[in-house]
This record gives C-alpha cells, structure tokens and sequence, in this order.
C-alpha cells in the first residue's frame, strides 16, 4: 500500500522547479501552485502579465492533488440551507456558480488539449435515512419550483440502477456533475502556465509579505525576495502565518481517502453502473467513485484530524471499513493507496474571496474545490484585471475562527459533535 495520492503517483512525471534563487521584480506573485493559483497565472498570462508561481512544496502536492478527483454541482451547505440563509436570488447565484464552474474546468481542458480523463457522468447525492431522503426530496422540489433546475430523484427500491448496495435509503442525481484525473488535471495546467512565460518556483514557500504600497508588495522566500505589484494568496488550508488574517478564518480539516487495486469490469457495472461521482447525507460522509482505471477511491473525514503518515494509516482503517460497510462484496479486495489531506472550510461554509489590506484571496471551498478552485482562478485573474464584478462572493462577511491563532485545537471537539449529530440525526 502506498501512503501516497494516487493522482500524483499515476500522473505523467513533472520537471524539478525547485527555486535556487529569487529576486528581482514581477506583476503577480501566486502562492501556491495548486489549482487556483495555476488556474490564476494561465488566466493572467494569457493578457500578458508576467506572473511567478511561489509553492512550498511541489506543484498540486496540497489539496489540489489530495482530493477526491470530483467537479460536482451544488454548494457545501446545500441548496435549501442557502435559500433560508441568504434568500433565494443570492441561493440560486450561488447554486449555478458550481455548474459555471464545471463549464470553466472543461473549457480549460478543451482549449489547452490536458488530457486527463475528465467525464460529465453526474453526482449523486444518497441518503444515509429515511429523513435524509425525504429532505432529497424537498431539495429536488425547490431546485425545479424555485430556479427551474432539473434533478432526478431515486427511492430506495430504485437504488441498485446507481449504486451495488443496499446501505443507502435513496439519492438523488444530477447529471451535470464531472468526474477527471487531477493529477493529470494541475500537472497540464502547469505545464500551460510554463508555455505562457510563468514562471514556477517549488520548494520556494513563502515567510513574509511587506506591503509597500496599495497593492505592491516585497514577498519574502527562503532564497531570496521578489517584489510583485500585485499578490494572490491560493494557499488555501496550507496558508501560513505570512497571511495571519487569511490563515484565522480557516479551518483546515483533515480529509482521507483509500483506493483500491483494479477491479474487473463486471465488479465496476456491479458498484456503479452509472460512474457518478457519489457522497452521501452525513456530516462525517463517505463519498466514492470509479477512478479512470477501474478502481474504487472511497473517501471521508475519518477522524477529525490534520493529516500526518500516522493520522493516515488509522484512517485508512477506519475507511476501509466504511468502504465494507457499503460494499460488502470487497471483504478481499487490496487497498493500493492510502492518504490524507486538508480541505479548508470556513464557519459559514461558503467560498470566500476579494482583497484584503492590498493582498488578494480565494479559498474556503469546504471540499469542492476542484471545480470552484479552478474557476475562482479565473475569476480572480478578472478581479485583478480590474473587474470586480467577476468575484461573485464578493461583500459576503468572512468570519473568523473564533479561538484559531495558529493550529486548529478544536478538531476533536468539532469531530465529537458531528458525530454526535450523526448518530441523533
């Protein structure tokens, strides 16, 4: 078993970048090379900005190749959750900024030929109890009635059409969803960003930002300074202390994930015949699909816990056994790969985005993020092109962590009260 994401060990091998000096001057410095900054520098280069890329370590080593390999619709808190929060103009934006989202990954892959299996196969959505179906059912009804969205409902009786298991009480689907390589994915986009005349630097992680004016900035790295104009922190769960206010209304949670050794076909038709790309209604969810070699990736939050080789492994175990739980017929199946990583979410659970004392921002994707990361790159290449109104999450209140000055203590608290939840609901 290798303690590794499979996206990076199965993707086409990457140049070393690894930075052995820094200085001079730019247009935009990016930190981190994940998707929103990659994403960012192909937009931004493509106008004619000269654009560096700082990562800490190597290019998608973060969430960005960490994740489950999905670009599904829908927001984290759910549309009907949205609707009473926010109204339902703000509900149906937010909502059908996910399918534009699905648009910009696959606009990406077309024009700049990344090869890297993506497939618009659907999501489904499955229910985890009764109660849980009948809000399916309620969500399905609003998306039709409130903004004329279109889903398919699948009760119990129905479920082996979409899934090889009785675990589940129902879903619903929606066959707008993707499902892609993204190791393949944030490797093509780097190698994109390198033909436009970015320059990426790895192992180039960055200690300090000095504002010097408005927007320009002298960014500090292990191996020398370099002075941007204009600076975009796409660090996400990683941020570290050189962007304290960012880094403060981030909960990084550990996110895991097991996958297993290649299944043969009649297994794969077996488990899911449709190939969505599957979670399902708890808070501590499961969530699984078909890798593009016939495998099975199944993955949670396993425990409530930063990711570490240790934190991994007892999570690998706890998964596997979900894994059973939902596909007994795998009681003799190998496990291939086993890792763990952090999502960043913030406490309203929205994506959060602008500028903030001359530095820009995009995170809190709260595990979507291949799809939102992607297109927020985009969206921020026209934010600092001077086009505001292309951050759709712009003027929404970011809340601060209460409590959070460095690492995140009350994972374990917040782990017993979802689980909690859970079991009660």
């Amino acid at each position: 078993m290798k303690p590794i994401p499979y996206w990076l060990d199965t993707a086409p091998s990457a140049p070393d970048r690894t930075a052995l000096a820094l200085d001079g001057r730019t247009d935009v410095a990016i930190v981190g090379a994940g998707l929103t900054g990659l994403s960012a520098a192909v937009h931004l280069a493509r106008r004619g900005a000269q654009v560096t890329v700082l990562e800490q370590d190597t290019v998608g080593w973060g969430a960005s190749g960490r994740n489950g390999g999905m670009a599904t619709t829908g927001l984290a808190i759910g549309f009907l959750t949205a609707v009473a929060r926010y109204g339902i103009p703000t509900a149906k934006a937010s909502f059908l900024a996910y399918n534009d989202a699905i648009d910009t990954v696959e606009k990406l892959i077309t024009e700049e030929g990344i090869d890297c299996d993506f497939e618009r196969n659907g999501k489904l959505n499955l229910a985890c109890r009764p109660s849980h179906y009948e809000r399916l059912a309620r969500t399905h009804e609003a998306l039709h009635d409130l903004i004329g969205y279109e889903t398919k409902l699948i009760p119990k009786e129905d479920i082996r059409s979409e899934i090889g298991s009785d675990y589940y009480y129902g879903g619903m689907a929606d066959p707008q969803g993707a499902g892609l390589h993204v190791g393949k994915f944030v490797r093509g986009l780097a190698d994109t960003a390198e033909r436009l005349g970015v320059r990426i630097l790895e192992k180039a992680p960055v200690t300090g930002v000095r504002r010097i004016s408005g927007q320009l900035h002298d960014v500090t790295t292990p191996v020398g300074t370099l002075r941007a104009d204009q600076v975009l922190f796409a660090s996400g769960a990683y941020t570290g202390s050189s962007f304290r206010w960012l880094r403060n209304r981030i909960v990084p949670v550990g996110s895991f994930i097991i996958v297993t050794e290649p299944l043969d076909q009649d297994v794969v038709d077996q488990l899911m015949p449709t190939r969505r790309m599957a979670s399902d209604s708890k808070n501590i969810l499961y969530y699984f699909r078909i890798t593009p070699d016939n495998r099975l990736l199944f993955g949670g939050r396993a425990r409530f816990a930063m990711s570490s080789p240790e934190s991994d492994l007892k999570s690998g175990r706890i998964l596997r056994k979900g894994m059973l739980s939902v596909f007994p017929q795998l009681e003799d199946v190998r496990i291939d790969y086993c890792w763990g990583g952090l999502v960043d979410i913030s406490m309203d659970q929205m994506v959060h985005a602008g500028e903030h004392e001359g530095l820009f921002y995009s995170a809190c994707y709260s595990g979507h993020g291949v799809q939102m990361a992607t297109h927020m790159g985009s969206r921020m290449a026209d934010v600092m092109d001077g086009k505001p109104e292309a951050n759709i999450w712009r003027g929404m209140n970011f809340p601060r962590v209460p409590g959070h000055f460095g690492p995140p203590w009350f994972l374990p608290f917040a782990g017993a009260y979802y689980r909690a939840l859970d079991a009660l609901t």
